[in-house]
């Protein structure tokens, strides 16, 4: 199988020397860097190639590596049936620069490259309809990256006065912003909110037992 993929590689970077920068085979799969401008030209080579013959996009997403110039990358999978093969696909960008939408290449990429944009802000020239897709209408930010707060900017409710739906600013109660760190398998060295309870209950329990 490893001989296989590497000459897979060797095929693709040989057809597509400007293209792709890279290959690594691990773990019995194949994956391919490549320029971010040309992920158009690089997909449509895998669709259409005698060799390849990857016909299905069975997923895109993102990666947030925030220490980076180019913090993201965007990982395309592809599927090819008559091989039985599959193959990944990675480019990198940063906040500014889009990447190509590939719709024209696989019409499944649009709502993929939407959840990109939605999740991390990754932008695809090209794209029809590049717009949020599973969050909320005025969401700000975007959740997925690395440097998103847990709670988020805003919080929605049903204001009674207002008898409509409202955004907020998060408010956290003092009690929520003190975190101890420590590892859930070592346990709290203290007492938690309602604990004290059960251990009362425990020592009248053994109480009783030592008086039978």
């Amino acid at each position: 199988m490893e001989e296989t993929l590497k000459e897979l590689g060797e095929h693709i970077a040989g057809a597509l020397p400007n293209e792709v920068t890279g290959t690594i085979v691990a773990l019995d799969e194949l994956t391919l860097l490549a320029r971010a401008d040309q992920i158009v030209k690089v997909l449509t080579f895998l669709r259409d190639d005698t060799n390849c013959k990857f016909t299905q996009l069975i997923d895109l997403c993102g990666v947030d590596y925030p220490q980076r110039g180019k913090r993201f990358d965007v990982v395309y999978h592809l599927l090819s049936i008559t091989q039985n093969q599959r193959i990944r696909v990675k480019v990198q960008t940063d906040e500014e620069t889009p990447v190509p939408s590939v719709v024209e290449v696989f019409p499944s990429a649009g709502w993929y490259e939407r959840e990109a944009w939605d999740m991390y802000g990754i932008m695809f020239d090209g794209n029809p309809d590049l717009r949020r897709i599973l969050t909320d209408y005025g969401f700000q930010g975007f959740p997925l990256r690395k440097d998103f707060p847990l709670t988020g900017y805003v919080e929605l409710r049903y204001s009674e006065e207002e008898k409509r739906v409202v955004y907020e600013p998060v408010k956290l109660a003092q009690e929520f912003r003190k975190f101890d760190f420590m590892s859930p398998w070592e346990g709290a060295k203290y007492i938690l909110p309602g604990d004290e309870k059960a251990e009362g209950q425990a020592a009248e329990k053994a109480k009783g037992q030592e008086g039978k």
